[in-house]
């Protein structure tokens, strides 16, 4: 009995690190896409659109102006933008782009959005 045993724990943990990296894998496109991205260089209004990709796929930001919330999907280097709400308020001299965010493309630290239609509408670069 002790040799089965014995047997059995190299094999768990062997089991073990293989889970462990295939679930390291699925998290890695959340892990290079969530943080807070921004547009550099600050419109002349000073007022940077910006958005904050969470973790857990949860979306928030603004546009300078209005708030976004929403959700967000990766699939390597592409990010994908669920349903969006966005507050309408009137601002002044500020570029509302973002609302018409569909999906993006990474990279390096450069997040560029696109429309529906696939043209790009603008460009965020990643914070810190």
């Amino acid at each position: 009995m002790r040799t089965r045993s014995t047997r059995l724990i190299p094999t768990m943990a062997a089991l073990g690190a293989v889970a462990a990296l295939a679930l390291t894998g699925c998290a890695a496109p959340a892990n290079t896409v969530a943080g807070t991205w921004h547009e550099q260089p600050a419109p002349d209004n000073g007022e940077v659109p910006e958005l904050v990709l969470a973790a857990d796929g949860g979306l928030s930001g603004t546009d300078g102006c209005n708030s976004l919330a929403g959700g967000w999907t990766a699939s390597g280097s592409t990010v994908t933008f669920g349903e969006v709400a966005m507050t309408l308020m009137a601002c002044e001299d500020v570029d509302t782009w973002l609302m018409d965010l569909s999906t993006g493309t990474i990279s390096g630290d450069t997040l560029t959005i696109l429309d529906a239609s696939g043209a790009t509408i603008g460009e965020l670069h990643r914070a810190g």
